[in-house]
């Protein structure tokens, strides 16, 4: 019996109808006679994915006893011994309860395939091993549970349920989903808009992949040659000339004009390791076109126009884009140019683009790659030995008879010698002046520089030759060994370089640190001036007495017309300015970025604070004249002799100013906390507390009845500045009771999530559209109609300044069936667990 076949219905997220298309497929199956059974599936209490089990086969679970707790999990043995033809297996990324026959569910599934049995499964994206740490960074949650990549690469089908973020929320707030007490936090937390669209973007790419790497596989197996067009992807023809930025950008505009283009730069080197490309200009190239989206690939080929075309057939490529030959009119004598051989061997399936540039005609003009010098030492010893040795050897033959032939041998070992310690032109002299010796000595008529033999004549010749060729291929060995060397080393550090940008580290005396390390210099400076005939300035250095000007250093390296990198210690060789070169250009970059962002600090607090007096002005001028209006109608009431108030009216009046005093404290309050926030003023005091200590003192200055409290006791201590915590949460609750309606208490809940706790406060107003809910966290910002008694519309925003001055976030969510919910989220203190909760929890998980 052969083994199954695995179909799998992947989904970005939860909900978006995996298990559902599963079943949908059981009925199809079922209904054409298949022999089809549910092995596993989990309804989760969605009623439309519940029905869908009626008229399947199940297959009883085996129940299991975990710590006092009874689970069920899928009976592989009840599944096998049934032997059906197909099996429904839900998430396959599942961990099985311990004491299963199984750790994981997909090994479960392994077995069903091995046996023979055709599996039909449902992952979400994830759940993919590969993609944790993504779907960490994206989501903030770490998922436990998880399949391998190769698993799923396995799969004879992988199918995928899409569903866009915006249907999949709106099933779930309508308890499609979840149950409603967790629609909201749901909401709020995992199934946020950004969160969805990338873990979309994820499976989608992720499936387009698979669907390349079949389409490949097919190709290879069908031994299919011709390029089938199935989406452009365009090859860049690289020589390391000027011309490949010119290539490269206009490859990128081809891509552009079709879906899913794509770009594929190849740089061609020849086998025997020699270029005579340039390194920095390749390197300069390869960032260029990463930078645009595409790849950049090396390939060895001593046939350059053949290795082209067998690099953009392997690839399934369209389209090869080549700049027009930088060769003289006068060398076309030797081959027709890699441009012409290409479009003539490419055939009716693959497009070449010939590119125009500057450099047409002008000569390759590429520096050529020479060998490294092999030291001093080891030059001199090969003089020696090249000029010495074939004396010391004659010297030793004139005793002994050995013969021309062996007398040949062994004056060519002396020339590979010669060759081994000193390069060629030691071993060249050897080679010249040993055959003047053979011709001298040994080579009658004897101490005459004439060869009465003809086959000596020939003898001779050959050994110069083999002297020479062998001398060569030494020579070349030896430089080829240090130059491998050395440039490992250049491509540590430019690795170290880019590295360095990727992580987006800004430290520019780090920068120069690595600088003096790297070549073991005394101390490095960056030095800048304004115009040409400017004093120089220091931007940054590292070690004693940098220089002050790059006159005064051994080493200066030039970035563009005002900036120069001064090294002082030692003079270093040519070969290693071109590394040097990469780090004063990062170390440039890494000046400007430092500038600008602190420019971009600047400007956006003068901006800010403009913003803030102006509104400050405006809410004076007009929000703290209602109150002070009422208190002084109520006061001047009472004063009046014309009147008789009664009690009550006096005691009504007297309450109008109270209310009033206390308006103007509460916005008084606000703005004093807004311009302490402004001015950088508000110093936090971080330490852990429990939420239940804090947030019922937020709930004093609403009426009572109109906000409830769930706070849960198992939640983990926070982080926090109590007092500003108070503050944020008071004025959350007291916006949430002013636009909710009498008979709809908020709620204000908390739930912990990954290592932050969200504080969720909950009203049934009418809510806010999703362009504004970011504007109503600016101050001086009230939403709709509200009217000018409603406050100067700061506590939302100071409620966000506290929130962020704790390390926290604050942000606006709708709530399901209609009303706002703001989300506050701080930072969790969690207490390391002893060592047999540990073990326990790690076997339940």
């Amino acid at each position: 019996m052969g083994r199954g076949k695995l179909r799998i219905y992947l989904g970005a997220a939860p909900g978006v109808g995996k298990t559902y298309a599963m079943l949908s497929e059981a009925h199809r199956r079922v209904e054409r006679g298949t022999d089809c059974v549910v092995a596993f599936v989990e309804h989760h209490n969605r009623p439309r994915t519940e029905v869908m089990l009626h008229g399947l086969e199940q297959v009883p679970r085996k129940h299991l006893d975990y710590r006092g707790s009874a689970f069920t999990e899928m009976d592989v043995d009840a599944v096998l011994l049934r032997a059906p033809a197909v099996a429904l297996v839900d998430e396959l990324a599942h961990t099985n309860v311990p004491g299963s026959r199984n750790a994981k569910r997909w090994q479960d599934v392994e077995e069903l395939l091995a046996a023979g049995i055709d599996v039909v499964s449902t992952v979400n994206i994830q759940h993919l091993e590969s993609l944790g740490d993504v779907v960490e960074s994206i989501t903030g949650v770490r998922q436990r549970e998880t399949v391998p990549d190769e698993v799923v690469r396995r799969a004879d089908q992988i199918e995928l349920v899409d569903m866009s973020p915006q249907a999949l929320r709106r099933r779930m707030a309508h308890g499609n989903i979840y149950k409603p007490d967790k629609v909201d936090a749901a909401l709020s937390n995992y199934f946020r808009p950004g969160n969805l669209t990338a873990l979309r973007e994820l499976a989608l790419l992720w499936v387009a992949d698979r669907v390349d790497e079949y389409l490949t596989e097919y190709r290879s197996e069908h031994r299919v040659s011709k390029i089938w067009g199935s989406r452009e992807r365009i090859v860049v023809g690289l020589t390391g000339g000027p011309e490949g930025r010119t290539l490269i950008r206009r490859a990128a505009r081809l891509a552009e004009k079709g879906a899913g283009g794509e770009v594929m730069a190849v740089y061609i080197a020849r086998s025997d390791g020699l270029t005579s490309a340039s390194p920095k200009e390749l390197a300069v190239q390869r960032t260029l076109v990463e930078d645009l989206g595409g790849t950049f690939h090396h390939v060895v080929g001593d046939d350059i126009p053949v290795a082209l075309l067998d690099f953009a057939r392997g690839v399934n490529a369209t389209q090869i884009v080549l700049g027009s030959s930088r060769r003289k009119t006068w060398q076309y004598v030797f081959g027709p140019g890699v441009g012409a051989t290409v479009a003539r061997e490419s055939g009716p399936d693959l497009d070449v683009h010939i590119v125009t540039h500057d450099e047409v005609a002008k000569g390759r003009g590429l520096p050529v790659a020479r060998g490294a010098r092999l030291g001093r030492s080891r030059i001199i010893w090969g003089w020696v030995v090249g000029v010495g040795g074939p004396v010391v050897l004659a010297l030793l033959l004139n005793t002994i008879d050995l013969g021309l032939a062996n007398d040949m041998l062994l004056f060519l070992t002396v020339t590979v010698a010669a060759a081994l310690l000193g390069g060629l032109f030691p071993a060249l002299a050897s080679a010249a002046f040993g055959s003047l010796l053979l011709n001298y000595f040994y080579t009658p008529p004897l101490h005459r520089l004439t060869i009465a033999d003809p086959k000596n004549i020939v003898a001779i010749a050959i050994f110069v030759g083999v002297a020479v060729s062998v001398a060569s291929v030494v020579d070349l060995a030896a430089r080829r060994t240090h130059q491998a060397a050395r440039l490992r080393a250049e491509s540590e550090i430019l690795s170290f370089l880019a590295g360095s940008v990727l992580r987006g580290e800004t430290s520019l005396e780090a920068l120069l640190e690595r600088v003096r390390e790297t070549f073991g210099m005394e101390s490095v400076a960056l030095l800048e001036r304004a115009g040409d005939v400017d004093p120089w300035t220091c931007a940054g250095s590292v070690g004693p007495r940098s220089p002050k000007r790059p006159e005064d250093a051994d080493v200066d390296m030039p970035v563009g017309d005002h900036m120069a990198l001064a090294l002082s210690g030692r003079v270093l060789p040519a070969s290693d300015r071109r590394v040097l070169a990469a780090f004063a250009a990062q170390a440039a970059v890494v000046l400007d970025r430092q500038r600008l962002q602190h420019e971009a600090d600047q400007a956006k607090e003068l901006a800010e604070g403009n913003r803030i007096r102006t509104a400050l002005l405006a809410a004076v001028s007009h929000d703290l004249r209602t109150p002070l209006a009422a208190i002084k109608a109520a006061v001047s009431s009472l004063r009046s002799d014309d009147v008789a108030w009664s009690e009550e009216d006096q005691a009504e009046l007297l309450e109008a100013i109270e209310e009033g005093a206390d308006r103007l404290d509460h916005l008084v309050g606000n703005l004093l906390d807004m311009s302490r926030l402004q001015t950088g003023t508000v110093t936090p005091l971080i330490r852990e507390i429990d939420l239940d200590e804090v947030v019922p003192m937020a709930l004093g200055g609403v009426p009572e009845g109109s906000a409830e409290l769930d706070i849960p006791e198992t939640l983990p201590m926070v982080a926090v500045d109590p007092g500003l915590l108070e503050r944020a949460v008071a004025n959350l609750v007291e916006n949430a009771v002013k636009y909710s309606p009498v008979d709809e208490p908020v709620l204000v809940s908390a739930s912990a999530m990954a290592n932050r706790v969200e504080v969720r406060v909950v009203d049934r107003g009418p809510g806010v559209p999703d362009e504004a809910k970011d504007r109503i966290f600016a101050p001086f910002q009230r939403y709709g109609d509200a009217p000018r008694g409603a406050g100067v519309g700061l506590g939302l925003a100071v409620a966000r300044g506290f929130a962020e001055a704790m390390g926290g976030t604050l942000n606006a969510d709708d709530t399901p069936g209609g009303g706002l919910t703001m989300v506050l989220t701080v930072r969790a203190v969690h207490r390391l667990p002893d060592l047999a909760t540990a073990t326990a929890e790690r076997q339940a998980s």
